[in-house]
């Protein structure tokens, strides 16, 4: 049978159709897991961050801290502040790729995170921030003279820092999923904005993160001589302060020395392959 020229036209005009419908259900499946993303949090209720992701985050900052080099002798125990969470859910909702909010980041640490794309926990930033060691040089109390000198070789170590404060003992994180959000001068959309928040803070100039010596051995007296895991551990740590209305803020501490400044954290601008969605699948900035 002779075939029409119709019917030679149609024949690979309906395999592309073909192709075309098989290429848009190869793409289906990635739209649907960012959505189930999306849905991770724009389904919680009350908290500012899955249940899973705050003990995620709780035990890889003691696990972090209590793995130190060279070893801390003041180590103390981190816990969760249902305070810090708050405020950091306030400032990731402002959807702005700066440190926040002006009234109480002198208070307070923080470290920020937002990427687009493939899935990151909040787990895997932490780690990021922790990797900062890699450029860090601990500084030893006969090089502090008596001011510490920067250690840093690296664009940014102070996230590290910031997670390894010996007497930072307190962190609250949220997570929010920004429609739009401007990130290094370019419009990130559905950027997942991680923001933690610590206290007391830490990071002060001319100071070492930490003591060095063995594990607990210089543990504050609030301590009472308990030691877990190389940390200063109290066992009333998860004792959970009754909701009232006058703690929902982190209050202001009064700062007495003048050493007390906040250092600069010294921020790198990424390159453009690093940001621009056009050429890339992920992205990811810390701050």
């Amino acid at each position: 049978m002779t075939m029409s020229p119709a019917l030679f036209w149609f024949l690979p005009l309906g395999y592309l159709l073909v192709l075309m419908h098989e290429a848009q259900g190869f793409l289906l499946p990635n739209g649907t897991h960012l959505e189930s993303i999306l849905s991770r949090y724009h389904s919680r209720a009350k908290r500012a961050i899955p249940r899973s992701d705050k003990e995620e985050i709780l035990m890889l900052h003691n696990k972090l801290r209590g793995q130190v080099y060279p070893s801390a002798s003041n180590m103390e125990y981190m816990t969760w502040d249902d305070e810090l969470e708050r405020s950091a859910e306030t400032w990731a909702q402002e959807c702005i790729w700066d440190h926040g909010p002006a009234s109480l980041i002198m208070s307070i640490g923080q470290n920020l995170a937002v990427h687009w794309g493939r899935y990151r926990s909040p787990a895997f930033h932490v780690q990021s921030w922790y990797d900062e060691v890699k450029d860090y040089t601990y500084p030893y109390p006969h090089e502090c003279d008596p001011w510490c000198p920067d250690r840093c070789s690296g664009a940014m170590c102070t996230h590290y820092t910031q997670i390894v404060w010996a007497t930072t003992n307190k962190v609250g994180c949220a997570v929010n999923i920004c429609e739009q959000m401007s990130v290094w001068g370019e419009i990130w959309e559905n950027a997942v904005y991680l923001v933690c928040n610590y206290s007391p803070k830490g990071n002060w100039i001319g100071e070492a993160p930490y003591k060095n010596g063995r594990p607990c051995s210089e543990c504050p007296p609030s301590y009472g001589g308990s030691c877990q895991n190389n940390l200063c551990y109290k066992d009333d740590h998860y004792v959970q302060k009754p909701e009232l209305d006058e703690t929902n803020e982190v209050e202001v501490p009064q700062i007495t020395e003048e050493k007390h400044v906040r250092l600069q954290e010294r921020v790198t601008k990424p390159t453009k392959s690093t940001k621009t969605k056009k050429t890339t699948t992920t992205a990811d900035s810390f701050m």
